[in-house]
């Protein structure tokens, strides 16, 4: 599988990749198809709306059509590249939107990058980035910020449309078990919404990894679900019981929760004790 460049010139109002084809017809509603091996998108966005509000779109199609987490991706960048023509002007809307709508508590995982933001203490890490919202959102208040992932053509795009938004940050391409930093370089290691996607065994990796490289504490989110969202790629389910069980394996001081899903937060350096 090539890797996605999200940034490379495209027709007006028409995007094709591998087997999905992406049109912008003025006036019409979002809808997909699927012809034998091909998926079919036809959409009437405007500018306004491509943001985050995009994703319980695209999956609530990718449920009636059956959409492969590949095709997921490649719908949601289709519908950002068809609705504003300049690649960088398209991401750059989309990035703005995503942030105005996570930050406003108008998109679904707000409540989520809003727990995370309390928990984060100094400098950050983030594992697993995508699209890298959640960095960008620290970065903006004036947190030093490293947003890793192992997709390159993602990372790419986050460090070309940063400086667009105002934003300084950090990118690296990097596998979130195997990140190319010193140990405790950064204050807080996030791992948000990333865990369902890897087996448990390398999530346990994952964690250790993360362990290495935080100074004070690491913060990892979860969905609680009771069958696995495949169309986002998740692969396994979690609950109490396995955060607990994670935590422990830590060795390290840790609380769990649950909030719009569940936290295990671990500490490496314990609270101070005031009298």
């Amino acid at each position: 599988m090539t890797e996605l460049d999200a940034l490379a010139p495209g027709s007006d109002g028409v995007w094709a990749h591998e087997n999905v084809v992406v049109r912008h017809m003025r006036g019409l509603e979002f809808d997909a198809v699927r012809v034998g091996s091909t998926v079919q998108v036809c959409h009437g966005l405007t500018s306004a709306e491509i943001g985050e509000r995009l994703v319980p779109m695209v999956t609530a199609q990718a449920r009636h059509v059956g959409l492969s987490q590949r095709e997921f991706e490649l719908v949601l960048v289709g519908l950002v590249r068809t609705t504003v023509t300049e690649p960088i002007d398209a991401w750059s809307t989309y990035y703005r939107n995503s942030l105005d709508e996570l930050l406003g508590g108008t998109a679904d995982f707000a409540p989520v990058h809003a727990r995370a933001e309390d928990l984060v203490v100094g400098s950050l890490l983030d594992l697993g980035s995508c699209f890298g919202f959640f960095p960008l959102r620290l970065a903006m208040k004036g947190h030093s910020v490293t947003a890793t992932d192992l997709s390159a053509g993602t990372m790419r795009l986050l460090a070309t449309v940063a400086p667009h938004l105002g934003i300084t940050l950090d990118t690296v391409v990097c596998d979130a078990a195997d990140v190319p930093v010193a140990d405790n370089s950064v204050d807080t290691v996030t791992a948000l919404h990333l865990l369902e996607h890897v087996d448990a065994e390398t999530g346990s990796r994952i964690v250790a990894e993360a362990l290495r490289i935080a100074r004070r504490r690491v913060v990892v989110a979860v969905p609680f679900e009771t069958e696995t969202t495949a169309c986002h790629g998740h692969i396994r389910t979690f609950d109490e019981a396995s955060l607990v069980e994670l935590g422990r394996s830590s060795g390290a001081q840790f609380e769990t929760s649950e909030h719009h899903g569940g936290w295990l937060v671990i500490d490496k350096v314990a609270a101070p004790q005031f009298t």
